[in-house]
């Protein structure tokens, strides 16, 4: 045996690499590594940069409602394929598909909950359930927690990221436009604040309809808000958009929003419109007499 020779190696060889996530990861929009704690922390906002990624139902339900304030409603309708639609798989196929993967049952989750001691009517979409879009049920869901606003005049706030009209439901879906629509007319007209709540990505249908009809429309930074894509409008006009067309910023700057707010803001920015209105209510009744009835009874005594 040579003096150099040995019988087995001192280091260990490893000849596979174990796979495995270690919580850092690239951020989309600077590129910078973060950690999903650091992450989670800032409510799922890049410490870097800023950019605001897209939350869950629950994540948003979580930083908006008071804790344990919140009661579901009108969770027992269900979508069903009225139509028997296939494209690549069959529209059950789809909606099985989506249960699992969102843990919803719709695209939208509605109900009350208080928000900084403010009682409040809720609805928030899941992006996470075949990507937020509006169905008959969805439509039925926003229009009966509109009708339970108006019914208890409850502050109604609604948080939308969606990829529009669901295309499985065909006109069904369409139809919704007009039916959430109308439902909030009544609310506008009964004086009830409804504020509206536009997240990365809201388009479409919904954006065509009760997205855009907040008495307050507020958006999150850098969120997509549009009709049609800007990679659909540049091929049909054949021009290249303006930079950051169709992003929050922009639509400010055009007037088709009123504020931009940042996410760990957004709960007390809203509760402050709330304490608003309130106020505004309050000035309105004198002892539960309207003013404008006020006004004609003293004409009358005097």
């Amino acid at each position: 045996m040579g003096l150099f020779s040995r019988d087995k190696p001192k280091i260990k060889i490893q000849t596979t690499k174990k796979d495995g996530f270690s919580g850092w990861l690239k951020c989309t929009h600077c590129s910078e590594l973060i950690h999903m704690n650091e992450l989670q922390q800032n409510h799922n906002c890049c410490p870097k940069c800023d950019y605001h990624y897209r939350l869950s139902v629950d994540e948003r339900l979580q930083s908006l409602a008071d804790q344990g304030s919140f009661q579901e409603l009108f969770g027992d309708l269900k979508p069903v394929d009225s139509l028997q639609f296939v494209d690549s798989e069959p529209y059950l196929k789809r909606l099985e598909t989506a249960k699992e993967k969102s843990g919803s049952s719709e695209a939208v989750l509605v109900g009350t909950c208080q928000m900084n001691q403010h009682q409040i009517a809720i609805g928030i979409f899941d992006f996470n359930f075949m990507g937020g879009s509006m169905g008959s049920v969805v439509g039925e869901r926003l229009t009966r927690i509109i009708e339970h606003s108006l019914s208890y005049r409850l502050p109604l706030i609604l948080v939308s990221t969606s990829g529009g009209a669901r295309m499985q439901e065909s006109i069904f879906s369409l139809m919704q436009m007009a039916k959430t629509s109308a439902a909030l007319a009544k609310l506008h007209e009964a004086k009830v604040p409804y504020i509206s709540v536009l997240t990365n990505p809201t388009t479409g249908g919904v954006t065509a309809s009760f997205a855009s009809l907040g008495d307050i429309i507020i958006a999150e930074p850098n969120a997509l808000i549009c009709f049609a894509g800007p990679r659909v409008i540049e091929q049909t006009i054949g021009q290249q958009l303006p930079p950051g067309a169709q992003k929050s910023e922009f639509l400010l700057e055009h007037g088709m929003i009123d504020c931009i707010v940042n996410r760990r803001e957004l709960k007390n920015k809203i509760s402050e419109f709330l304490k608003f209105f309130v106020q505004e209510e309050s000035v309105k009744t004198i002892n539960g007499i309207t003013i404008s009835n006020l006004n004609v009874m003293m004409e009358k005594v005097v």
